[in-house]
């Protein structure tokens, strides 16, 4: 087989706490470690800057977009590994001044900002003492977005975007589809690989899953399983807990005989 028609991308997991700078430190080793490993591209979780006990705690280090250390630390990184580099979300400021737009930042491997995605699906989730509602601090964004790279297009989602074949469809044909993600517990065990194998298998796509992934010091527990998905839905790749990295990679041939062979995106009848 021709190597060359590969390309290593790279998940990164994470335990994020209520300190940005110890984030964006333990953020830093694992994206140099992905760069070692030789990725290419490495897509970061949901909420990686920040995880703690408040919701309301992401609104204090809400960021201009071109502005800001988060963003600094992206481009930073980006350059300095010369990688394509998927910023998971960073909050950005929102409309609303009691609210943030839970960015998804893409930057290319010089450094500078090539996409924008903000979340359009809000999660919401109430069983017993668990209650999520993303809506009372987020601002919701209204539409998906690809970003075109050397090795093909890369179409960008978060977390509950999972849950809307509708929104993947409407990217059109990706080579990769990058999710980052901090699913709870509960829903993680439930439905976690099997919407993303799903979004794989119909899509006929590679799918890129960087999770938060344990016990956070607020308590807030998170799935994990972060994982590379190939076309025909089997797990390349898979780390179930705790911070590390997932490296796998692409391969364009394969992509392309799966596609001949069964050729699903070619018959459909009913357009989104």
């Amino acid at each position: 087989m021709n190597t060359t028609t590969k390309t290593r991308v790279a998940a990164v997991q994470m335990v994020s706490g209520p300190v940005v700078a110890d984030n964006l430190k333990e953020a830093g080793h694992w994206i140099a470690e992905a760069a070692r490993q030789g990725a290419q591209l490495v897509a970061l979780p949901e909420y990686f800057p920040l995880i703690s006990g408040d919701e309301a705690d992401k609104i204090g280090i809400r960021e201009a977009e071109g502005e800001g250390p988060i963003q600094r630390f992206l481009a930073d990184c980006a350059r300095r590994h010369g990688i394509w580099l998927i910023g998971g979300s960073v909050p950005l400021v929102a409309d609303a001044a009691n609210k943030v737009r839970n960015t998804c930042l893409a930057f290319g491997p010089d450094g500078s900002q090539v996409a924008r995605y903000d979340k359009v699906h809000l999660f919401a989730f109430t069983r017993g003492a668990e209650n999520y509602d993303e809506a009372r601090t987020i601002e919701a964004g209204h539409q998906p977005v690809s970003i075109e790279t050397p090795f093909g297009r890369v179409g960008l989602s978060i977390c509950y975007d999972l849950r809307f074949p509708e929104y993947f469809r409407a990217l059109g044909d990706m080579k990769l589809l990058v999710l980052g993600a901090a699913f709870t517990e509960t829903t993680g065990r439930a439905h976690w690989e099997l919407l993303l194998r799903a979004r794989a298998v119909e899509n006929q796509c590679y799918v890129l899953a960087a999770a938060q992934g344990g016990v956070h010091p607020s308590g807030r527990r998170t799935w994990g399983d972060s994982m590379l998905i190939d076309p025909w839905g089997n797990v390349i790749n898979r780390l179930a807990r705790g911070p590390g990295v997932v490296v796998g990679d692409l391969d364009s041939d394969y992509l392309v005989e799966i596609r001949q062979n069964l050729p699903a995106l070619g018959h459909r009848r009913i357009a989104c």
